[in-house]
């Protein structure tokens, strides 16, 4: 292996150790998020199987947590890393409300990596950045860019997944939103879709078709969190 395969590598292994925690922290936060409202709204499916913890442990599902960003880490070249958890169990008949309640807890995932995104700029902004002032050059070299990098990777991390989830297909966060919001009879034929949702979704990423949802969406979020 020649020079620039060392540097390949060790320019994604640097990117995996930015992106790792920024992930794991994107993706643990979403499920529970879901777990929490559904819990707040009567249904304690979560709490009983125990995924209602910030232990990321407990979320990991063995493609969307590890093979699938690490295949993106590979295949991007580092520009592109994010995943998924395992679905926290919830049971919309616990809901007051089914359709209200299952929609409300929906959308409480991609809220929650949106306002990760927020929390990293602030981070950025009045913590990592006038830091750069405070210390030394080799404190802020070693320490205080890669921590940077993590923040910075962690907006999008959290804005492409929130995105992603937004997609108006069940299971995804998106098609449940549409679920509740759509009437009766358009619900329920929308909600006869999900068992073959991952695969549509699968058809929608292979074609470059969701990138005409996500691109769009992806560049107004960033828009909007620019003036953070």
């Amino acid at each position: 292996m020649g020079l620039d395969g060392f540097s390949d590598i060790a320019g994604i292994l640097r990117q995996l150790a930015i992106s790792a925690l920024p992930v794991l922290i994107a993706i643990t936060f979403h499920e529970v998020s879901h777990g929490l409202i559904a819990y707040r709204l009567g249904d304690s499916t979560a709490k009983m199987m125990g995924r209602l913890t910030l232990n990321p442990i407990a979320h990991i599902d063995l493609f969307g947590t590890i093979i699938m960003p690490l295949m993106l880490l590979a295949l991007t070249d580092g520009k592109l890393v994010f995943g998924y958890a395992k679905p926290v169990p919830i049971n919309p008949m616990n809901f007051r409300n089914p359709k209200q309640g299952m929609a409300i807890s929906a959308a409480g995932g991609p809220l929650t990596n949106l306002l990760l995104s927020v929390v990293s700029i602030l981070a950025l902004k009045f913590i990592v950045l006038p830091a750069t002032l405070l210390f030394p050059g080799d404190v802020t070299e070693k320490a205080l860019v890669p921590l940077g990098l993590m923040f910075k990777t962690s907006v999008i991390v959290n804005v492409v997944l929130a995105v992603f989830n937004l997609i108006p297909v069940p299971p995804l966060d998106g098609g449940r939103i549409l679920v509740g919001l759509l009437p009766q009879r358009q619900a329920v034929i929308l909600s006869k879709i999900e068992p073959y949702g991952f695969l549509i979704i699968l058809v929608l990423i292979a074609t470059g078709m969701a990138n005409y949802f996500m691109i769009p969406l992806v560049h107004l979020f960033m828009a909007i969190l620019g003036m953070f």
